[in-house]
């Protein structure tokens, strides 16, 4: 593996890394004070150059940060959400607090995801209250509320490929599939035995998702039939905190997890671990594909560090 790109970011521990969809290279952590517990949070937003990684904006707020979205149709705009419910819209043209707050969630607000389809600009948030909420940034209240998770959301997720259509996990040990258009939920998966922490969609097949679990394991479902797994994948040995497909192939997805590694994998593979990287010291929470270079990852940790870097697998596949 190529050296890591590392920023140390003293007093913040990170829950959250998404690379820009815009501009190469740029990327924002959403951090915690005191592992999210108690104090504030802070939106970094950062940018490489030949030494390293260096601050563009540092954005505070009064509560711990768990997770961040890039706007898709502008490139200075993200959202953020906190510890106190809240939904934050920032812009890095204007650094000097959030444009608007969004409060209506009851507690924790861990999953904000911008919608990749084209035609909709819409936000959809998961929150420990139980619920899921959709938002269209430009108005100050939700569009709709989707209730059916029996205990706290962890991750919530559009399609990449199905106007209105979004993916949820949740502490109830389900994985669920809901629609705009209805309202309400269409599938539900109980995808472990174990809390779900994380979800997302293949970029290459609109039917296939994967999940990550406290139980450890990996488990990939094909929409049209949801008895079994179409594939599992074993070998962290904690909880797996996030999940992410490869936007450039098909079979490759990355997971991070309580017991600090980061793994690769290639899920169409006999032997489908390619690599085990190891370069955190506490819980890594936050991980992200490069949207333009094929090989770039990055991963952020509660030990206070930020890292951009080329995993050895990911530079020998072909394109």
């Amino acid at each position: 593996m190529s050296a890591a790109r590392t920023l140390r970011v003293p007093g913040r521990h990170g829950y959250a890394a998404e690379f820009s969809p815009y501009l190469p290279g740029r990327l924002a952590c959403a951090a915690a004070q005191h592992y999210g517990i108690a104090g504030c949070g802070t939106l970094l937003i950062l940018d490489q150059n030949e030494t390293g990684l260096t601050i563009f904006r540092s954005l505070d707020w009064n509560d711990g940060l768990f997770d961040v979205t890039w706007s898709e149709n502008n490139e200075h705009v993200l959202i953020t959400c906190s510890g106190d419910g809240s939904l934050q819209l920032w812009d890095t043209a204007k650094p000097t607090g959030p444009l608007q707050v969004y409060k209506e969630h009851a507690q924790e607000v861990y999953s904000v995801d911008w919608s990749q389809t084209r035609g909709e600009q819409l936000v959809v948030s998961g929150s420990w209250d139980q619920t899921a909420k959709v938002w269209d940034p430009t108005v100050g209240k939700s569009l709709s509320t989707f209730r059916g998770h029996e205990s706290v959301i962890y991750s919530t997720i559009w399609s990449p490929h199905i106007p209105g259509c979004f993916a949820s996990t949740s502490g109830d040990q389900t994985l669920r599939i809901w629609d705009l258009k209805s309202a309400g939920v269409r599938i539900v998966v109980p995808a472990h035995q174990a809390e779900i922490l994380s979800c997302d969609w293949c970029k290459y097949n609109e039917n296939l998702l994967v999940t990550g679990a406290v139980d450890c394991s990996l488990r990939g479902w094909d929409l049209r039939n949801v008895r079994q797994p179409v594939f599992e994948l074993l070998g962290h040995t904690y909880a797996i905190r996030r999940v992410k497909f490869s936007p450039f192939h098909a079979s490759v997805l990355a997971s991070c997890s309580y017991d600090f590694t980061v793994r690769f994998w290639n899920f169409s593979k006999p032997d489908p671990l390619l690599e085990t990287v190891e370069h955190h010291t506490e819980f890594t929470c936050g991980l992200d594909f490069s949207l333009q270079s094929p090989s770039q990852v990055a991963d952020c940790s509660w030990d206070e560090t930020v890292k951009i870097y080329d995993p050895a697998c990911l530079t020998v596949i072909p394109a």
